[in-house]
């Protein structure tokens, strides 16, 4: 989608990755930005990461990776894992990292299609292509039945669809007028100075509930929704084929590479 065509020539976001810190900022048409978390996101997966990762079951598949930290955690526990991003900054730090990645968009065609156990939508990418409706009916025909999509959430009810760029603010901010937030843990009312700006593409922000609306016309059902360290997700799972669904087929293996069996797979629990 042009989304993801546009975010993958931003020259700001790929700077950001290869030095593995901001200030980096998704902007809108307004001049609103939303602060991007390029030093968690190029660090170590955190504690909240591992809780999340310790949820997924079988074969995993990060969406919009990015920098590669959980996928590289995944990898490092014997998991079998992929993840896909269109930057290429994105894939040669997953790469540099020791974790299966390709350079490909979610609405590309993908290994394992229909088989995969777990979907991953980190680190706001509920927003990919700005259609969480298209995006949320393509990870339900990637997982297998009753397979698990976990995403993470905005911490406000919203459901907003935008047009932003990537902008690299490196000489000051505009106008700054401190107020409540609603996604972000900076100010309300902050609009870019001058600063590197990338190409415009469409984006979207979620709630857990706009998540949840969407998500039923998918076939997706809730299962689990939680937050920590401020954070906010959600658990999903697909139709299983019938009542009575045969258990799923083996994890689908990347390029051919064989990984141990997992170990530590714990099924989300209802709560």
């Amino acid at each position: 989608m042009s989304g993801s065509v546009a975010w993958a020539a931003a020259d700001p976001y790929a700077t950001a990755l290869r030095t593995g810190r901001g200030p980096l900022f998704l902007r809108r048409a307004d001049g609103w930005l939303l602060p991007l978390d390029v030093e968690r996101w190029c660090g170590r997966a955190d504690l909240v990461d591992l809780a999340v990762l310790d949820r997924c079951e079988g074969s995993v598949l990060d969406v919009g990776c990015g920098p590669g930290r959980l996928v590289a955690e995944l990898a490092a526990r014997g998991r079998t894992v992929l993840g896909i991003d269109v930057s290429d900054a994105a894939v040669a730090h997953t790469t540099g990292l020791g974790g299966p990645v390709l350079r490909r968009s979610v609405f590309e065609a993908l290994p394992g299609e229909g088989r995969w156990d777990t979907v991953l939508l980190m680190d706001g990418n509920i927003g990919i292509g700005g259609d969480p409706v298209a995006l949320l009916g393509r990870v339900a025909a990637l997982l297998r039945p009753g397979g698990l999509l976990i995403a993470e959430t905005a911490p406000v009810d919203i459901d907003e669809r935008a047009q932003v760029e990537v902008v690299d603010v490196t000489t000051g901010l505009g106008d700054m007028t401190a107020g409540p937030d609603d996604m972000t843990a900076g100010p309300d009312d902050m609009t870019a100075g001058p600063g590197t700006r990338g190409t415009p593409f469409p984006w979207a922000r979620l709630g857990t509930p706009a998540l949840l609306r969407h998500a039923r016309g998918a076939g997706l059902r809730r299962v689990a929704q939680w937050g920590a360290g401020g954070r906010c997700f959600a658990a999903l799972r697909t139709r299983h084929a019938s009542s009575a669904a045969e258990p799923p087929k083996s994890a689908a293996l990347i390029s051919s590479q064989r990984v141990r069996k997992p170990s530590g797979d714990r099924p989300v629990a209802d709560r």
